[in-house]
């Protein structure tokens, strides 16, 4: 135990703070600005150093209709955004992020983001898939980019503008489990502080969970291997519910065999999807956007082609993306990333050959259900009643306007719209003056029972083990094609990979720096994720959005025009529920868009 005494090592440092905000992400560190600009005291509790959170790997753009590339409505952009999501995004948070999203992009540029410009000197906006005008009729140019790296640039923007504020940051610290009092209100957070294994209590009045998403539940993702949802899981131990888990996109383009994201970016710049015979089969599955049609039907696509034959390489297994008919000048300044990417990960020169890609999973759609303030809904009786104190946003959260299917760039403006959300949210309802919560009696011993579980565990599967059974699981069962008998089997793989944690092996038994340990509580945290995702997947009997069932092909909005929630206990049970999708909207500017057919 390097040198501590057990008694030592279990004894709490205690803080206080008007608003903890968990994760240093893009929505985390737009939630802390917020919150500090409003005098509130903040922390923010990250278990990376802020600029190496997985924001910073965001390529292609931010989403907003800033009209700079020609027409364009916020109106338009709710249209997209609500047919993405294949109508199961709730309209109101919708029209919330799309009337909100050019003045949250406005502010990042006064903050200091590098972005593209044109030749007049405004934003420089790109085509992305699924972005139209005049609802439907043309190809938007909608997303704002700095260069690829427009992740990176809000990160390192959004630290930067933080760091001006009193908010403090707790770096390297492993967030375990909310802090919820007996009348149901959350007061706060227990984490561990990795460099010296000292145990952490944080009160405070408003907590916002920030975590992101949980990619690596599955073995190919685009997602950091930090990606673990750990916000996700820690709501799941409070007793509250996950939304719509069954939802995972795949990015039609991850670098087959590495799964390091090629952005869409590179197809609104011009690049295009062929076959092994050569052909732009795209414009076959979506005549009028071709390569730019939304995320889930490209994947479907891709997969598609490659199931008939008509995949590239010696196993015929993925499709090529050609680059090398654009300028290379563009390809320089405005995909460079890519072009480094492609050369590192694939032995590829854009600008002569083509990069081998493949369908790889790459965002959450589901997640801690919220209404567009970012408070959490306790999913009681399906309704929308808030949790006092919590407040989730990011990857993290199901506000929901992403629902079945997001659209390309509409991650970013999420993070900040929301991120702004909850901070203004917090300045409403949290006085500086009042006295902090009391954390009740007890607070963070079952932290403490389940940190010691883990860390004295000598069973005989080492977590490494447990966690590839997982993944495979996951990538097998639960992929870009599902059927009932495949869910059903990877309902009860699921149930077996879980029950197996009984016999987790750890080797390394100290506090300090202990990856093993660390690692073996992140898969605590993604097995109830992917025990939720498998069986909600299981139970929804249509195929909508990035849910593709092909023993129900149709879309169902009879039976399944619903949220689903799902709670997993402490016995390791899964129970489903379901609470209605919002149809309606915030403002008689717009009127509720009444769900059809989702071509493209």
């Amino acid at each position: 135990m390097s040198g501590m005494s057990a008694s030592k090592a279990y004894e709490f440092q205690d803080h206080s703070f008007d608003v903890v905000v968990v994760g240093a992400g893009g929505a985390g560190l737009r939630a802390t600005l917020g919150c500090a600009q409003a005098g509130l005291k903040t922390a923010c509790i990250t278990k990376v150093f802020p600029t190496r959170s997985h924001t910073v790997a965001a390529q292609g753009g931010i989403s907003a209709s800033l009209g700079n590339m020609g027409p364009d409505d916020w109106k338009w952009h709710m249209y997209d955004t609500v047919k993405g999501s294949d109508w199961l995004g709730d309209q109101d948070a919708i029209e919330y992020l799309c009337r909100n999203a050019p003045k949250a992009v406005y502010e990042l540029e006064h903050f200091g983001v590098p972005f593209s410009r044109t030749e007049e000197g405004k934003i420089y906006q790109r085509p992305f898939g699924g972005m139209t005008t005049e609802y439907g009729k043309g190809i938007a140019q909608r997303t704002c980019a700095a260069a690829d790296r427009t992740g990176h640039a809000i990160l390192h923007t959004l630290y930067g503008q933080s760091l001006r504020y009193d908010a403090e940051f707790f770096i390297e610290f492993f967030a375990i489990d909310l802090i919820m009092s007996d009348d149901g209100r959350c007061v706060g957070v227990v984490a561990l502080k990795m460099d010296d294994g000292t145990l952490h209590r944080f009160s405070a009045k408003q907590t916002i969970l920030a975590t992101g998403g949980y990619g690596r539940a599955y073995f190919s993702a685009t997602s950091a291997h930090t990606c673990t949802g750990d916000g996700n899981a820690m709501v799941l131990r409070a007793g509250l519910p996950l939304q719509d888990m069954e939802f995972v996109q795949f990015h039609p383009t991850g670098i087959y065999g590495a799964g390091c994201l090629i952005t869409e970016g590179a197809r609104g710049e011009g690049g295009y999807l062929v076959n092994s015979e050569g052909e732009r089969f795209m414009e076959r599955y979506a005549p009028s956007a071709k390569d730019l049609a939304s995320r889930d039907v490209v994947s479907r696509s891709m997969t598609m082609e490659i199931r008939e034959g008509r995949g590239v390489g010696a196993g015929k297994d993925h499709i090529f993306l050609h680059l090398d008919h654009l300028d290379p000048d563009v390809l320089a300044s405005r995909l460079p990333g890519i072009s480094e990417s492609a050369r590192i990960f694939a032995g590829v020169d854009v600008t002569k050959e083509p990069i081998p890609v493949l369908p790889t999973v790459h965002y959450n759609m589901g997640g801690i259900p919220t209404n567009y303030h970012g408070e959490v809904i306790s999913g009681k009786g399906g309704a929308d009643d808030i949790v006092p104190g919590l407040m989730a946003i990011g990857e993290a959260a199901c506000v929901s306007v992403h629902g079945a299917n997001r659209l390309g760039s509409n991650s970013l403006i999420d993070l900040v719209v929301f991120g702004r959300a909850a901070g203004l949210r917090a300045a409403d309802v949290v006085d500086p003056a009042e006295k902090a919560p009391t954390l009740p009696k007890g607070a963070g011993e079952n932290s403490i029972a389940r940190l010691d579980h883990f860390r004295n565990a000598n069973g005989s599967t080492p977590t490494a083990e447990l966690r590839l059974e997982m993944q495979r699981t996951m990538q097998n069962n639960c992929a870009v094609y599902r059927t009932g008998e495949v869910l059903e089997e990877g309902v009860k793989l699921m149930e077996k990979v879980h029950a197996a944690a009984d016999d987790i092996k750890v080797t390394d038994r100290s506090l300090i720096w202990n990856s093993d340990l660390i690692e073996t509580l992140e898969f605590d945290n993604l097995i109830v994720q992917a025990r939720a995702t498998m069986n909600g997947a299981d139970a929804r009997k249509e195929s909508r959005g990035g849910h593709a069932r092909e023993d129900f092909p149709n879309r169902d909005d009879e039976n399944w025009m619903k949220h689903t929630l799902a709670w997993v206990d402490d016995n390791r049970n899964v129970t489903l529920g379901y609470r209605e999708v919002h149809n309606y909207t915030l403002s008689n500017e717009i009127e509720y868009i009444q769900p059809k057919e989702r071509v493209y």
